[in-house]
């Protein structure tokens, strides 16, 4: 059995807004410590932790962990029916195949429940080792997600900078660059402004701007939001939610290959293609050897002597020259131009034969 009472049904809207865009169906794990959920996006790039503890509830009960598939577009649509001031409670039953959403009124007059079929969801619990970050930015999360807004109007990524001097976000497009420097601010009279820069070593990774406007709908979650950047390790955007629990996106760095090679495309290599060779023993038809055609320039009393050329269309190309010997001509291959037998310029030397014959003498 499992049940779970939420003052602060509003907490629980927010989430769904945050990640139903990002995940579209995901398993909720339940256990004794507390609710939680992790799954990837649809693509496989970015990763969603959510953990909600037991102690934020004020009931929560848990007989056995129980994992119960949703989908978060049709959970969020449930908890869209309750009011921001109203009290949730979570209800299944162990083996069901459905869960009961409960909305009440801060003063108990109105009281209405949703029930939502379960989905079985193949997923494979993902361990996430606790890493040691380079560089953690925590600052004000209505400005980070003012900068991801604006960045993305002028290129599709981000390069997120943090050195001595601050935490710097740039990128480049078609139509310019952009690039805005935050410098940590301590001095300020509300905590939550605060930008408090941590930093081992320098770091600069690149993200795609679309998954990073994606995180920044959880802005209304928490005042202020942590950056945690590290070479060669996804980025995490942690959001703090009221003291019971968190919600982590993990991103992946963008590898840019024009930074890789200089930024210089390297220029496409022209290759002549080489001739074909063709085998010297030609195909015969109906006893005869055929020949290729070849161009010969013939004097006006050569001209009765000219061989007649007569094409073949079963012979892959090959015309066969009637009324001459066969010999040790050139041969070359024909062409088709301008729809008509185009043949080589090829002028080999001719030589009258003694009983009307063309011989095709080798041209030196």
């Amino acid at each position: 059995m499992l049940e779970l009472r939420l003052v602060q049904g509003s907490l629980l809207k927010k989430v769904m807004e945050s990640i139903k865009d990002l995940v579209n169906d995901a398993n909720f794990d339940c256990s004794a410590t507390g609710f939680s959920l992790q799954a990837m996006d649809s693509s496989h790039v970015a990763l969603v932790s959510l953990l909600l503890r037991s102690e934020g509830f004020e009931h929560y009960r848990c007989d056995r962990n129980l994992s119960m598939g949703m989908n978060l577009g049709n959970m969020a649509k449930m908890l869209r029916c309750a009011g921001n001031d109203d009290i949730v409670t979570i209800k299944a039953d162990d083996g069901g195949d459905c869960v009961t959403f409960m909305f009440e009124s801060p003063n108990q007059d109105k009281i209405a429940d949703f029930e939502m079929k379960l989905m079985d969801i193949d997923s494979e619990h993902l361990g996430i080792p606790e890493a040691e970050y380079e560089a953690i930015v925590r600052m004000p999360s209505s400005e980070f997600a003012r900068i991801c807004k604006d960045l993305s109007s002028i290129g599709d990524t981000v390069v997120i900078s943090v050195t001595k001097e601050g935490v710097k976000f740039s990128t480049k497009g078609d139509i310019g660059t952009a690039n805005i420097v935050c410098r940590q601010n301590t001095s300020v009279d509300k905590p939550e402004e605060a930008t408090i820069i941590e930093m081992q070593t320098p770091v600069s990774l690149t993200f795609a701007l679309r998954y990073m406007n994606s995180f920044t709908k959880a802005t209304p979650l928490a005042s202020q939001v942590t950056v945690s950047l590290s070479s060669e390790l996804p980025i995490v955007v942690e959001y703090k939610i009221a003291e019971m629990g968190y919600l982590r996106f993990y991103l992946a760095p963008k590898i840019e290959e024009d930074e890789e090679m200089g930024g210089q495309q390297p220029e496409p290599v022209e290759t002549k293609k080489q001739p074909e060779k063709k085998p010297k023993t030609e195909p015969k038809s109906n006893g005869e050897p055929k020949r290729r055609v070849m161009k010969i320039d013939l004097d006006d009393e050569e001209e009765e002597l000219k061989p007649k050329v007569e094409a073949k269309s079963d012979a892959d190309g090959y015309v066969e020259v009637i009324g001459s010997k066969p010999g040790n001509g050139i041969v070359k291959p024909k062409e088709e131009i301008n729809g008509g037998d185009e043949v080589m310029d090829v002028k080999p030397k001719i030589e009258n034969g003694t009983n009307g014959e063309v011989q095709v003498m080798d041209e030196e």
